[in-house]
């Protein structure tokens, strides 16, 4: 291994020892913190065809058996390439959903225009494309009068009873880690139920509607108890914007203000995320504390700026002791000793910060980390923040 540390502009892989592990003693280490089952894809469209199959395989049993397969559904971004991968198989693979019975987990409240309602977009992408029975799609009825939305929500709970319950419930998640509407505070033993949306849940709709002024300020939505009976659950979230609360769900506590975290609760449930989604996750964010690390400069210095904070300590005051009750023993044995790591993760980090970052003019540039030629210089700055 070169142990140059001189800062490189590089982009950033995560080895897939990481994330694909070569078997069952691997892949125990590196979930030893994840409380839920969760499969960390490259591509979105994989980890989507892999959840279609699975709802494909689960359906065609029944079917076989001439039975209902009662699958509940969720709108949002999520889930679009889980039914785009349904609709290829309908038509590709003549795959039928005849025997097909959905419950649209979620509708905003009030509907003005149908065109935009959830179950019209779920019809528009999914529903419409495959040969189901439009007797079998159910939803919570918004364009009802709100006197009347309770009696409609008790009507879909009675429905979703009568047919058996839910086989298969397909959930995206939210930005605060609600799965449908059912946000933090949200009761386990919660019903279908009319909720009023915050401010962040109607900026996540708003491109839905084209502005805030238009999204909806409430919605019904299936309550926690409805889903939580459901045979067999799978999540799925995509994007480093639902890192956060995938980390929250996956690694964290069950807690009623992380609605989605209640999932680990439950006996049969899968979580399908990208490896952007994945990256708060331990066995990504801090590899070390679960495998053998594959070390390059920006790993080393990601870990020994996470062990300062561990043991709240500058860097040249670390120990080998620190290193080793920390999962980095790793770096002692590849550099002899705490202070030879220490001098070197210093110096690189001190040679990032200069008054010039454009580079100094006729100056000796063997330490900085800009060039001094050529002078003078066009920068482009990047900035994934706003």
């Amino acid at each position: 291994m070169r142990l140059d540390l001189s800062s490189h502009i590089t982009l950033e892989r995560t080895p897939k020892k990481y994330y694909r592990p070569e078997n069952d003693f691997e892949e125990y280490n590196l979930a030893r913190f994840e409380k839920i089952p969760t499969a960390i894809y490259e591509e979105t469209k994989r980890a989507a065809k892999k959840v279609a199959n699975d709802i494909v395989g689960d359906m065609l049993k029944k079917q076989q058996a001439n039975e209902k397969f009662v699958l509940g559904i969720t709108g949002g971004a999520s889930t679009q390439p889980v039914y785009q991968e349904l609709v290829r198989q309908h038509k590709e693979e003549n795959v039928s959903f005849r025997n097909l019975v959905v419950f649209n987990t979620y509708e905003y409240y009030p509907v003005v225009d149908e065109a935009i309602s959830n179950l019209q977009q779920l019809k528009d992408h999914f529903l419409n494309l495959i040969d189901i029975d439009p007797e079998n799609i159910f939803s919570p009825d918004a364009t009802i009068e709100k006197d009347l939305i309770s009696e409609n929500c008790e009507e879909f709970e009675v429905d979703m009873k009568r047919l058996g319950g839910l086989d298969y419930l397909l959930l995206g998640l939210g930005s605060k880690g609600n799965i449908g509407f059912n946000m933090p505070g949200s009761n386990l033993h919660s019903q279908t139920r009319l909720v009023m949306l915050d401010g962040d849940s109607r900026k996540d709709i708003v491109t839905h509607f084209g502005s805030l002024e238009k999204a909806p300020v409430s919605a019904i939505t299936m309550g926690l108890s409805d889903m939580m009976q459901a045979r067999k659950i799978t999540l799925v979230a995509w994007g480093e914007q639902k890192a956060e609360s995938i980390h929250e769900i996956v690694e964290g506590p069950v807690t009623d203000m992380v609605p989605g975290s209640l999932l680990q609760t439950h006996p049969e449930i899968q979580v399908f995320i990208d490896l952007a989604a994945a990256s708060e996750l331990t066995r990504i964010s801090h590899p070390w504390l679960v495998t053998n690390c594959e070390w390059d400069n920006k790993l080393i210095r990601r870990a020994i700026v996470w062990l300062c904070g561990v043991v709240n300590k500058p860097i040249l005051k670390l120990t080998n002791k620190d290193y080793n009750d920390n999962g980095l023993s790793e770096l002692i044995t590849l550099y002899g000793s705490a202070y030879n790591v220490n001098i070197k993760i210093f110096n690189d980090l001190q040679h990032t910060i200069t008054g010039w970052p454009g580079g100094k003019p006729d100056a000796d540039d063997t330490y900085r980390p800009e060039r001094a030629k050529p002078y003078p210089k066009r920068v482009i700055i990047f900035s994934p923040h706003p």
